[in-house]
């Protein structure tokens, strides 16, 4: 380099010889020297273009992963955004599904299935709420009217015996209701406790339809049982169980009219039917009939002994026994199917 200028030179000895006897070869040195100043200056501008290339490129490749990082995030957000509205008053709103990518579909999917279930949930325990406020507000408005009437004025001992015996009844449909709703809460949390045996169904809902045979025969019906199995199972429970359906068949079945109690075995297991015509029940109600408190026949509501868990507690003793509780109603004729798995199984 010299006064700002580069060169690159290369060197050489050469050595020519002489004609002359004796005498010494001559020696030269040879240089080339050539001016590559153009050259260092496009190298260090191509060096500095790729410095600010390089650094392009890096700001770049921040801002674009910046950018695609929140693209690619903005579904997440959308559902924080979605999920921090959603609150026991507002389990209805669902996420549509066709503006998220199809790898958080499944995702969300199973995300509103479990709202849909749990508005499904809070709609029953708000109905469950209603419905036991008014079951216990009844017994307790009769109760506290005839107290009243009682003490408006004095009273024999015959009358306050008489107010004292109604009041009783009263406490007793609240004792049964508290005592049936015990049992559906240790139902549910699987702490009913079963005392199995070998059953003879035959046997066994011979001796329950002796016992309705009286009221039957007020109302001139026939109960039939066709069939006979063996079970193991809570013999108390299975009859209270029987009891409730065959209640509930003389309830509802027209006078002069028979009631089937059929037993049958099969691969599927042992199943028995309770069978009783009269007026259908809509198909709508047929899931509802299950729930407490719930009578299909809203006539019925108020003229009804019961308190609408009979049906609730059927379930619950077949489920504990491992089986399944259904009910089927046509123009002609009501079945309450309930089915138990096989011994063997």
């Amino acid at each position: 380099k010299e006064q700002g200028k580069y060169f690159r030179g290369i060197a050489t000895q050469v050595s020519l010889n002489s004609k002359t006897i004796n005498q010494a070869p001559l020696q030269l040195m040879i240089n080339v020297t050539m001016d590559i100043t153009d050259h260092q200056h496009f190298i260090h501008q191509m060096k500095l273009w790729l410095y600010w290339f390089t650094a392009g490129l890096v700001l770049v490749s921040i801002f674009l992963g910046w950018a695609a990082t929140r693209l690619g995030l903005k579904p997440l957000r959308d559902m924080a955004a979605w999920a921090s509205n959603v609150t026991a008053h507002k389990l209805d709103q669902r996420f549509a599904l066709s503006k998220m990518p199809i790898e958080l579909q499944t995702p969300l999917n199973a995300f509103n299935t479990m709202l849909e279930r749990l508005e499904l949930s809070f709609q029953k325990l708000s109905e469950f709420s209603s419905d036991i406020a008014h079951e216990l507000r009844t017994p307790l408005s009769n109760m506290m009217m005839q107290t009243q009437v009682a003490l408006s004025k004095t009273r024999t001992a015959d009358e306050y015996r008489e107010v004292l015996f109604s009041n009783l009844e009263e406490f007793e449909r609240l004792a049964r209701m508290i005592s049936d709703m015990l049992f559906l809460a240790k139902s549910e949390h699987g702490l009913l406790t079963l005392k199995k045996d070998i059953l003879d169904l035959g046997l066994d809902l011979d001796e329950l339809l002796e016992f309705f045979e009286p009221l039957a025969s007020e109302n001139k019906m026939e109960l039939i049982r066709q069939g006979s199995a063996q079970l193991t199972g809570d013999r108390a429970m299975l009859r209270r169980a029987f009891s409730n359906l065959i209640s509930n068949a003389i309830r509802y079945t027209p006078a002069g009219s028979q009631i089937i109690v059929r037993i049958k075995t099969g691969e599927d297991g042992i199943q028995v039917d309770v069978i009783n015509p009269g007026k259908p029940i809509p198909e709508e109600q047929l899931s509802r009939i299950f729930d407490r408190f719930y009578r299909a026949d809203a006539a019925r509501k108020h003229n009804s002994e019961g308190a609408g868990l009979g049906l609730a507690i059927t379930r619950s003793i077949i489920e504990a026994h491992g089986g399944l509780l259904s009910a089927k109603s046509t123009e002609y004729e009501t079945t309450f199917s309930a089915t138990f798995p096989n011994p063997s199984i």
